[in-house]
């Protein structure tokens, strides 16, 4: 063991750890028995921003050049995920973050006394506050990591939202040329293609794809060299720049410094749009899922025009039965979705003069909305919408049966004596057609 020392007293850590006294009490006050762990993407975010940082203060003549070498390499093992089991900590936790900035800050330090090839803990040679975490504070950090990781895997989403869109479109190709009975307020309608249907979806899905891509704008603008509250104190305006440029560079990533850092600090607006739109994409993935579970019911008392593949069995006690669990798995993300779009929402909204206390939840719920439609958008293409065939017959047995035609008249017969005529097919139970010829209303 090792004592390590705070503001409050001392602590035993395990000599084999790289975090220090900072994370153990975090460990200690934030426990959660089946809690979420720090996302490990945002683990390698906060290794570019340290390494940034580093970087930055060396260029500005804050931090010495082997210092910064041995703080880049051992960022470089937090980035490649060396050390991932070394941030233990609860994706939920007070203090804005400071206990993942202050976790990143021990275990680079740590990793920077190991490449040194010192012990850990000698933090009279490596400091994780006075060197690591040199010109920076939690309420700059931890939020551009957190937007950092958010372009990643939202450009995952978006990639995987693509793919989708072009499966759909395969299907409006492969379907155009079956007609099917339209519904409204699941009531016979009129008549389009079953492609058609499928058109519908891609587009909706595009939509998504495209305002995901475009909220990418307003994500890049960090507000990294604005420290405490935004007004850059502790960080020297070289600094500020080099940080920025740094980490423009090394993310390839197109970021820049927010215009106002005060706001870029205390506002987290950004989220909250973020969360909406992946709402919207949710909305519209349930909605397309509803729509295949419903035109694939059956197989025998159902809609049945279309057949889901098979992908598990569905009963443990009715044999056979197979179930459309690939829409069912969309459904519920989009529940999740929707209930942390309410977190982010509620917790945006607690935020008190210059920061929001609460920014661990905002960026956990962002993060794990991305994640989890990127994941089940990847499986609803790949195992449901792949494997989506018609069953032409059944299509075609709907709309003769149903009086779905009769709209293509009114033209011509006006709506009053329809009216009259669909009166007189449930009464004598003669079809639309027939009723229509004997009538001499239509040619034969």
């Amino acid at each position: 063991m090792r004592i390590e020392k705070d503001g409050i007293g001392e602590l035993e850590i395990p000599k084999t750890k790289y975090y220090g006294i900072h994370t153990q009490r975090a460990i200690d006050n934030f426990y959660l028995k089946n809690g979420k762990k720090t996302n490990p993407e945002l683990i390698k975010s906060f290794a570019l921003v340290k390494l940034a940082a580093a970087e930055a203060n060396f260029k500005a003549g804050k931090l010495d050049e082997d210092k910064k070498n041995y703080i880049v390499r051992a960022c470089e093992r937090v980035y490649n995920g060396e050390l991932e089991s070394e941030f233990p900590l609860s994706s939920i936790q007070g203090g804005a973050g400071t206990s993942t900035n202050m976790n990143a800050n021990e275990v680079v330090a740590n990793a920077a006394l190991e490449e040194m090839g010192e012990e850990k803990g000698r933090y009279d040679l490596i400091n994780p506050i006075e060197d690591v975490n040199l010109s920076q504070s939690t309420n700059d950090t931890y939020p551009t990591a957190v937007k950092i990781t958010v372009i990643r895997i939202l450009r995952e989403l978006v990639t995987e939202a693509m793919a989708l869109q072009e499966e759909l479109q395969k299907k409006e190709k492969e379907f155009s040329p079956i007609f099917k009975l339209g519904r409204t307020q699941l009531q016979d309608a009129v008549p389009l293609t079953l492609g058609q249907s499928f058109g519908a979806f891609a587009e909706a899905v595009s939509r998504d794809r495209w305002r995901l891509y475009k909220i990418e704008e307003r994500i890049r603008r960090i507000n990294i060299g604005g420290t405490a509250i935004g007004t850059g104190i502790g960080a020297s305006l070289k600094y500020r720049y080099y940080v920025t440029e740094e980490l423009k560079r090394l993310t390839g990533y197109g970021l820049a410094r927010a215009e106002n850092l005060i706001d870029a600090t205390q506002n987290l607006d950004v989220f909250v749009e973020i969360s909406g739109l992946l709402k919207t994409m949710a909305v519209n993935l349930n909605k397309i899922s509803n729509d295949l579970r419903l035109m694939s019911s059956g197989p025998n008392g159902g809609i049945g025009e279309i057949k889901l593949p098979s992908i598990q069995m569905g009963s443990s006690i009715m044999p056979g039965k197979i179930n459309p669990v690939g829409a069912e798995f969309i459904k519920q993300i989009f529940h999740k979705v929707q209930g942390n779009d309410l977190i982010v929402s509620a917790a945006a909204a607690e935020g008190e003069f210059e920061l929001n206390a609460l920014t661990p939840i905002i960026s956990e719920s962002v993060l794990e909305s991305i994640e989890v439609l990127r994941d089940g958008i990847k499986m609803f293409r790949e195992k449901v919408i792949k494997g989506i065939t018609a069953d032409k017959e059944r299509c075609e047995k709907h709309l003769r049966a149903s009086l779905s035609t009769i709209t293509s008249h009114i033209d011509q017969l006006g709506y009053e004596l329809l009216s009259e005529i669909l009166k007189e097919c449930e009464k004598t139970g003669k079809s639309y057609d027939e009723l229509l010829k004997e009538k001499g209303l239509v040619k034969e």
